[in-house]
């Protein structure tokens, strides 16, 4: 999941590789200005990237195994429902981002040097992006579908189905997707800043290495802006406040009508956890995302605002992360029937490992009964049919005996 995370975003270290990640903004220039500070704090660094590490490694171990149970239910054991589109969708898109989290945890525990390439290094940050942009307008749909449904229930019931739904995905997951080549064009790999050896994983915004000519500095500085207003704009501001309007629409009618609330109540908090969930993980983030920009454009440099993003960016940064698991939780914690169907399933996953020596056994016992019995039969038959035949003879030859009596 992810919008650009600055060097000084995901973890505190000195130099390029120390302040990078794979989703900052910052270019090969912008990590020399963060240098002197990470240095004089190398303390906060290592508790910094200490707890990068924990939470990635959390993120990692819940989300995916939370997220592919999630995917397994509502794809597999629950009936095919418009909601269950929505979130068997919402699910996909935290799996990929926490199966690709290894390579997180490997770059920061390797002090920030990326072994895997240029082609990961791109994808990675792309797969990031791409769960933020789907997740976030994932959301979006579901309160629109949500609002209408309280709105227009009529035409809701004869408009809403599972084909238009799965529709309305594909076309979200290629927006996401639009909005996410961008990372894939401008990351890169090189040497870092503070050692030849280590190779960071960062944005090109110039595809250049030149650092000093005005209007490659220009093009660097235009290129950044741009992604993170459009980032902040499509990928955070829009679509809350559409979720926003949605919702301030779906309670005033609620209130109108205490049925229909009834009805909804519990579909309703789910929906309504996640995106309060969503944003406060993500609001952290963008906001600090905003001021690191407006830090950069600012002429002279606020000492203050520096220290204020480089310690903050890698807390909201982790906070994001943790988005991805959450989602599995509240499912179980406040969805009834989404529950219940994990009990059933997985009671009948134990089940079936568990009896499966038992019932070969019992199987080829069986069997072997069932051949014994064949065999004691057909022995019976044939013991039967030799006696009949003598007992058959027998006559024969006494009546042939009786005959040649009478001559």
């Amino acid at each position: 999941m992810m919008a650009a995370m600055t060097a000084s975003q995901m973890n505190l270290s000195a130099g390029h590789e120390e302040n990078g990640s794979f989703y900052d903004d910052k270019d090969e220039s912008d990590y020399r200005d963060d240098y002197s500070f990470l240095q004089e704090h190398a303390g906060l660094r290592q508790s910094l990237n200490m707890m990068s590490l924990i939470v990635y490694s959390l993120a990692f171990f819940l989300g995916v195994i939370g997220n592919a149970l999630v995917i397994w239910v509502t794809g597999f054991k629950m009936k095919k429902t418009v909601n269950t589109v929505w979130f068997l969708n919402l699910a996909v898109a935290d799996f990929l981002f926490t199966a690709f989290l290894p390579l997180s945890v490997t770059y920061t525990a390797l002090d920030f040097h990326w072994p895997f390439g240029t082609f990961m290094c791109k994808l990675n940050t792309t797969i990031s992006f791409l769960n933020m942009f789907s997740s976030v307008y994932i959301l979006m749909v579901i309160s629109v579908d949500r609002c209408v449904s309280v709105v227009w229930p009529v035409w809701a019931q004869n408009h809403r189905n599972v084909r238009k739904a799965s529709c309305v995905s594909l076309c979200v997951w290629l927006l996401a997707l639009v909005l996410s080549a961008p990372c894939f064009i401008f990351r890169d790999t090189g040497p870092s800043f503070h050692s030849e050896d280590s190779i960071s994983c960062f944005n090109n915004f110039a595809f250049s290495e030149d650092y000093e000519t005005p209007a490659v500095v220009q093009l660097r500085l235009f290129r950044h802006q741009t992604m993170t207003i459009v980032r902040f704009l499509l990928g955070f501001f829009v679509p809350f406040s559409v979720i926003v309007f949605c919702y301030a629409v779906i309670i005033h009618r609620l209130r109108r009508n205490r049925t229909l609330a009834s009805q909804s109540s519990r579909t309703f908090k789910i929906i309504a956890a996640i995106i309060v969930t969503f944003f406060l993980c993500w609001a952290p983030f963008h906001i600090m995302g905003v001021i690191e920009l407006v830090t950069h454009m600012r002429e002279n440099v606020s000492e203050t605002f520096d220290n204020i993003v480089a310690i903050g960016l890698p807390i909201a940064t982790s906070l994001a992360f943790l988005n991805s698991c959450l989602n599995p939780i509240l499912y179980v914690f406040m969805g009834q029937d989404f529950k219940d169907k994990v009990r059933k399933s997985i009671l009948h996953v134990l089940e079936s490992a568990f009896q499966e020596d038992v019932s070969r056994s019992y199987t080829n016992s069986m069997v072997t009964m069932r051949s014994k019995d064949k065999s004691v039969s057909d022995a019976e038959d044939s013991s039967e049919l030799q006696t009949a035949l003598h007992l058959k003879d027998m006559t024969s030859q006494g009546n042939f005996n009786r005959d040649q009596f009478r001559k």
